[in-house]
């Protein structure tokens, strides 16, 4: 029997326990999204909780490349080929019914299948209309989700529906750490030992959580709360909803009857934070004194000293914007739309099909057995031969959202604006991964110059990474111009299920090439393998001076890409010319 690290062993980190402790006195609070380093502790959490609730409750883990048979459950092959009946054979989020569903790495789940958890989490029950089979189960579970920031955002539309976020972050004291560290090589060298050491404090932490009821959540307090969540603006009502559930939970987890205006204060960093950032370059958090001034505010009961309640104006005036603007788009270009739906392999199953002479791509088994099965059940007497025949074979067809791979190539060589093109790169990157944070886009820059090219940023939808690879781009040397292109295609031979987008940004002129070689013949030699590789691509033309040589323009029409100049360079244009190839 594997030995479970003690919840109340861990070390520190109490909003994060907090959190977990008040979703699983109301799982109704939408679950608890533990963002942080690997390494934080955050698994070991989970763990720790799921060992505390009534009973042998679950704990299941959701891998990332879960298919959504496996998570919502599919039919019975065994009973269609046994018998021929249609039933169902329940999935994940049957098992995780009555404990802890954890799915780490949220952030890299297919959407499809983070949209079905947070249904099933809000409503306890999972409902499946697919495959012939229309069932459903209860589901009520604690929610926990898990996520390294470097390795790529949430969704902010799925990010706003887990109830609390907490991040987690290892203490600085080193004496909190050594404390942490030595009860971890503790565990690792007798699991058993330790775990006796801690069931004093488990089993007491376990009876309290068994045996306590939320508090009473009084109108005035209802009230006040939403003037907070009006007055930070918050979008929706479930911000609001959030803080009253997890207010009383609070106050029954401290023994009183009702929650109260500091329990608020507690519970509410915990429930705006993650729906105070609207873009990826704005910082993780809610700014805390404008919190403070919005939560004095809001419980000050608006009474003068000694004094009755006073009316509140109608609308308060926001303390906290949560909304963040997004830079205009260029004159000219249009906007970028959103992903438009096409078929692949990892997206949601809508229905299948008789495959074509090569045989199916990928086999829908409960379509091919229900044929198998249909095809016997018109015989007049028993079956004899193979259970399934080419004949029922049926091929799964699957949807999900296109993302694009944008590969920047910068020239970074010593000519006149090489600065200024660097800058407006790193804008333009940054100014893609907003895009990048609302759908499954990822950004990589390659520059060239000097000796090469050199690919800077690889793939990533992560801001953070960006500004930590992106802070001090050198420039000089002459013009590798052939390296760029190629070191882009090779780059864009890799973007796998996205569809690679390439943006030159360069004068045309190449003064260096592989050995033996014209520059510029090798520049248009490479030109040309884009075009062949059928790669959407752009030139944005960076010559400037009176006198104008149209390399950059013979340059687009080798590649076959649009060639684009703009009054001035900056990130913005920069920026625009890769959205407008994403249509």
């Amino acid at each position: 029997m594997t030995v479970t690290f003690p919840f109340s062993a861990v070390a520190g980190l109490e909003e994060a326990k907090l959190g977990l402790v008040l979703t699983a006195l109301d799982p109704s609070v939408g679950g608890v999204l533990l963002r942080g380093q690997k390494g934080s502790a955050k698994s070991t959490l989970a763990r720790g909780l799921a060992a505390l609730l009534p009973g042998s409750a679950p704990f299941v883990e959701l891998p990332v490349g879960a298919t959504e048979d496996r998570v919502v459950g599919t039919l019975d092959l065994g009973a269609a080929l046994v018998d021929g009946s249609v039933r169902f054979s329940p999935g994940l989020l049957a098992a995780a019914d009555g404990g802890v569903l954890y799915v780490d790495e949220v952030n890299l789940l297919p959407d499809h299948l983070v949209d079905v958890l947070l249904d099933v989490a809000a409503s306890g029950v999972n409902r499946v209309e697919r495959e012939g089979v229309s069932h459903s189960h209860l589901s009520r579970f604690v929610l926990i989700g898990s996520m390294n920031s470097e390795e790529g955002e949430l969704r902010p539309q799925f990010l706003d529906r887990f109830g609390l976020a907490v991040d987690v972050v290892a203490s600085a004291d080193p004496d909190e750490r050594a404390i942490a560290v030595r009860r971890r090589l503790s565990f690792d060298a007798e699991p058993e030992a330790f775990a006796r050491t801690w069931a004093g404090a488990e089993g007491s932490l376990a009876a309290r959580l068994a045996s306590t009821k939320p508090g009473r959540l009084d109108d005035g307090l209802l009230r006040d709360i939403s003037a907070l969540c009006a007055a930070v603006g918050a979008e929706g009502l479930r911000a609001d909803l959030v803080i009253c559930r997890a207010a009383a939970a609070l106050a029954g987890w401290e023994g009183r009857d009702a929650a109260g205006p500091e329990d608020v204060r507690r519970v509410a960093p915990l429930a705006l934070a993650h729906r105070a950032r609207r873009s990826p370059l704005e910082d993780h958090g809610i700014d805390g004194a404008a919190l403070d001034d919005a939560l004095d505010s809001a419980l000050s009961d608006g009474r003068p000293e000694g004094g009755e309640r006073v009316a509140e104006p109608d609308g308060p005036e926001p303390v906290v914007r949560l909304e963040a603007a997004r830079p205009a788009r260029p004159a000219g270009l249009a906007p970028s739309g959103r992903r438009s739906v096409q078929e692949g392999p990892r997206g949601r199953l809508v229905g299948d099909r008789t495959p074509g002479p090569g045989g199916p791509s990928a086999l829908a088994v409960g379509a091919t057995v229900r044929a198998a099965v249909a095809r016997r059940a018109s015989y007049s007497v028993d079956a004899v031969g193979p259970l399934v025949e080419v004949g029922d074979l049926r091929e799964a067809v699957r949807e999900e959202r296109a993302g694009n791979l944008v590969i920047l190539a910068v020239d970074a060589s010593g000519s006149m604006g090489a600065p200024a093109r660097m800058e407006a790169a790193k804008g333009a990157v940054l100014s893609l991964l907003m895009d990048a944070y609302q759908r499954r886009d990822r950004v990589a820059l390659v520059v060239f110059g000097g000796a090469g090219a050199h690919v800077v940023l690889r793939p990533t939808a992560s801001v953070e990474v960006a500004r930590a690879r992106l802070s001090d781009l050198p420039t000089g040397g002459r013009t590798p111009l052939a390296a760029g292109i190629t070191t882009a295609l090779h780059l864009a031979a890799q973007a796998g299920q996205q569809v690679p987008l390439l943006i030159l940004v360069t004068d045309g002129r190449a003064t260096a090439g592989p050995d033996g070689a014209d520059p510029t013949v090798a520049a248009m030699e490479a030109a040309a393998a884009v075009r062949r590789a059928g790669i959407s691509a752009a030139v944005i033309d960076a010559e400037d001076g009176a006198t104008r040589l149209g390399l950059a323009h013979r340059l687009a029409e080798a590649m076959g890409a649009r060639h684009l100049r703009f009054p001035e360079l900056s990130p913005n244009t920069v920026a625009g010319a890769a959205r407008a190839l994403q249509g």
